[in-house]
């Protein structure tokens, strides 16, 4: 895909949790406020599967369509495999110059390129970068993905579902589908 100006917001969106949910409507009201196209970059599967055998909180089809829900103009997922893995972060800003963002929002505890040495400072010096504050919940802790996962292993399916912020919105169904139209990186 190539665009002539973007608001992106970038990453593995494991769960699309209240978190992500959080980045991807500011992504999305930055578009609407610069006048152009909002896009979601994210990564299949999820890199901690890969790097650290982490099961996805969510199928690649029910990922897709919750970020469709919160309204973005295009999904980017990138197969995320060991030569995707090898890239450096220097690659990664070079394919980023493809989207043309004009804004780039992301957590604070974004990381990329080979061995994580791409940081938000990095990313600032190419583009304009907004760095969306922890999420936290009612006790103050941070929600994550690695979070939600442990209340899950640990039977506190509830809690693990308010920390989602889906189970209000929309029902979805597990599948194993690539379900919405989405491009591939």
């Amino acid at each position: 895909m190539t665009l002539s100006g973007s608001a992106l917001t970038i990453g593995a969106f494991d769960g699309v949790h209240s978190g992500h949910q959080a980045l991807i409507r500011s992504t999305v009201l930055s578009a609407q406020r610069l006048g152009v196209p909002s896009v979601v970059y994210t990564f299949d599967p999820p890199p901690k599967a890969l790097l650290c055998g982490a099961r996805p909180l969510t199928s690649i089809g029910e990922k897709v369509a919750r970020i469709s829900a919160l309204g973005p103009d295009h999904i980017v997922v990138a197969r995320f495999d060991a030569a995707y893995r090898a890239r450096t972060a220097t690659d990664f800003i070079q394919d980023l110059g493809r989207i043309a963002p004009l804004v780039i929002w992301i957590g604070s505890d974004f990381r990329f390129g080979s061995c994580k040495k791409g940081t938000p400072e990095l990313l600032a010096g190419y583009f304009d970068t907004r760095i969306l504050p922890a999420v936290c919940c009612e006790s103050g802790e941070v929600v994550s993905s690695t979070r939600i996962r442990a209340l899950r292993a640990a039977g506190r399916v509830l809690e693990a579902e308010r920390l989602e912020g889906w189970s209000e919105l929309l029902p979805f169904r597990r599948s194993s589908d690539n379900g919405g139209h989405h491009a591939t990186a």
